[in-house]
């Protein structure tokens, strides 16, 4: 198998920040429930012990940073399925899983907050207006900021989302970590059709300390992550491993998405190795990288010489 890297690729060693991988599909994966529109947030509800289980076991994995459970309840997703009165003890039930699991572990680990879409997943005609935006964020940051060690802006598809996210994240004083997704069949955009390297830029002006690729094919986030560097802050990369995305629709279940099925643990951890040798700083998983996933790709890293570590200075303009 082949991978790409950078023109200006880097030798083996230095410091990586290892992410968890995707808890939402291990949920899935494992959950005894069927599939619900609002994904892993049901869980919470039904089977607490689970999301508690999953983070647990990324960490034993090598993760340093794990993303706090609350993909799916942002305000608008939560409106839309009638459960909007759900949102604190989605939000205090997240924060409780990933807390009991860092304790369990005794391990140093961080907790990411978690910024999505506030709709749906890649659809970007979904977006919703920038100011409705900042204000759903800015809800979402109220209710993680005293529990978390930065913030995760994930799979964010439009200029508008990234903008958004930031700053309201930017405003917690916390770290802040944007991940954009792109085209699976042209990494240079982003799922909009708009530029990466506007998006990037996007990011880094409102306020961003690091810019990632996130939920878009290893192939995809090949070609996207040459793109990152003129940003001039730390970058990095964590694909999803998903046939395609096409067929899940707003208010539908991951039921109708397909794994691949040449994306096992040594396959992931070469690509993700091509963009650690690419410059990125940050690295880990999406929907369907589990655990065994994360392992493989620690004990490559560590093969090749790099230290992995938490240490959220690593991320900010200036340091590390």
């Amino acid at each position: 198998m082949t991978s790409t890297t950078h023109p200006d690729a880097r030798a083996p060693g230095g410091k990586i920040v290892l992410l968890d991988g995707g808890v939402g599909q291990e949920l899935h994966r494992r959950s005894a429930r069927p599939s619900a529109p609002l994904w892993s947030a049901q869980v919470m509800i039904d089977e607490p012990e689970l999301v508690e289980t999953v983070h647990l076991e990324f960490i034993e994995a090598g993760a340093r940073i794990v993303t706090l459970n609350s993909y799916s309840a942002t305000p608008h997703r939560l409106a839309c399925a009638g459960r909007d009165g759900m949102f604190d003890a989605l939000q205090d039930a997240a924060v409780r899983a990933a807390q009991a699991a860092r304790s369990r572990s005794g391990r140093d680990i961080r907790i990411a907050g978690c910024l999505p879409p506030l709709a749906a997943s890649y659809r970007p005609d979904l977006t919703l207006p920038e100011e409705v935006c900042r204000a759903d964020y800015r809800r979402i940051v109220s209710a993680q900021a005293d529990f978390v060690d930065l913030f995760l802006c994930e799979t964010l598809s439009t200029l508008t989302e990234v903008r958004a996210a930031t700053r309201a994240a930017q405003e917690s004083g916390k770290p802040v970590w944007t991940g954009l997704t792109v085209d699976d069949a042209d990494g240079s955009v982003l799922r909009s059709g708009e530029p990466v390297a506007d998006g990037a830029q996007a990011a880094r002006d409102a306020g961003a300390n690091a810019v990632l690729i996130n939920c878009s094919s290893p192939e995809a986030i090949a070609r996207a992550l040459p793109l990152l560097a003129d940003t001039g802050i730390p970058f990095g990369a964590y694909a999803n491993g998903f046939v395609s995305v096409e067929a899940l629709q707003p208010g539908g279940t991951v039921d109708v998405l397909e794994a691949r099925g040449d994306l096992d643990p040594a396959a992931y951890a070469q690509h993700a190795l091509a963009w650690a040798a690419a410059g990125a700083a940050i690295l880990g998983g999406c929907c369907e990288i589990g655990p065994a996933h994360i392992a493989e790709l620690a004990r490559r890293l560590g093969n090749e010489g790099y230290e992995i570590v938490a240490e959220l200075e690593l991320c900010v303009p200036g340091l590390g």
